[in-house]
């Protein structure tokens, strides 16, 4: 069984200062649940129910919130306000939850490496909480995601259409759509310029890796921006096999950006 999803939550998270100074990034609310709660419920919900973070030294709260806080509950007991708990008990309940820490920030390929211990020989979910997703059908991303894995017993990340202003921000893939919303990919670039781009197709935060990704990613040399970056590792990983790109089914936000935040805000308060 495919049972682990690992969380990269060691960013400093800049674009959200001075809010973040003091507070992970992760931890700011929608509404009020804090986005890495939306990406565990989520991760849940596709059977990946051993939670795995890849943290840093100012990430403690994000540890707490998946913690009993005696004094809390002790203090709302048998009011109204215990119901608030409901949630994030469940998760407590029904996950484990595994913590190691990157030193160094080098990048996204480097934190996924950084899990390597906690993940084993095991094929494993990747959710990046910035990417607030929903899913359109009733079932989550990584929901649908693990579904194709295990139709093709390879490498999946989720793609969607990006706006040629956003292209340079964002892993660029194509290849060949091999059934619907499925394609195998061949070419994969790192926030490419915009004339470099070999499609309008980027890479979001959901992935699905078998384990060879680690031996690749061990020994690859740092690329964009001097850092260890995963689309590289993914596109040796094409070479010698498969990987493939999904068209997911649903929607998503860019919570890194304010901007992206705000929309998720509102689009979540509409839906409530």
């Amino acid at each position: 069984m495919k049972t682990k999803c690992l969380f990269p939550v060691a960013g400093y998270g800049t674009r959200f200062l001075p809010a973040t100074k003091a507070m992970p990034k992760e931890m700011l609310p929608i509404l009020n649940k804090p986005l890495i709660q939306y990406g565990v419920e989520e991760a849940a919900a596709a059977g990946l129910t051993d939670i795995c973070f890849v943290t840093g030294r100012t990430k403690r709260a994000i540890e707490d919130h998946f913690d009993i806080s005696f004094e809390l509950e002790a203090s709302i007991g048998g009011t109204k306000k215990e119901e608030f708990l409901s949630g994030i008990r469940s998760l407590i309940n029904s996950c484990t939850f595994s913590y190691t820490r990157q030193l160094q920030m080098l990048g996204l390929g480097h934190a996924i490496l950084t899990g390597k211990k906690i993940i084993g020989e095991e094929v494993f979910g990747v959710v990046l909480a910035d990417d607030l997703c929903f899913g359109q059908t009733g079932d989550g991303v990584m929901t649908q995601m693990m579904q194709v894995y295990e139709k093709f017993q390879c490498s999946v990340v989720a793609v969607e259409e990006v706006a040629d202003s956003e292209v340079s921000k964002f892993g660029i893939v194509s290849g060949e759509e091999i059934e619907d919303g499925i394609i195998r990919l061949d070419t994969m670039i790192e926030k490419p310029p915009l004339a470099e781009a070999p499609s309008r197709l980027g890479i979001i935060g959901r992935y699905v890796l078998t384990p060879d990704i680690f031996d690749i990613l061990e020994y690859l040399e740092p690329g964009r921006n001097g850092e260890i970056q995963i689309t590289d590792a993914l596109m040796q990983q094409a070479s010698e096999g498969r990987v493939l790109g999904y068209r997911f089914k649903g929607q998503r936000f860019d919570c890194g950006s304010v901007e992206g935040f705000v929309k998720a805000t509102n689009y979540c308060f509409a839906s409530s």
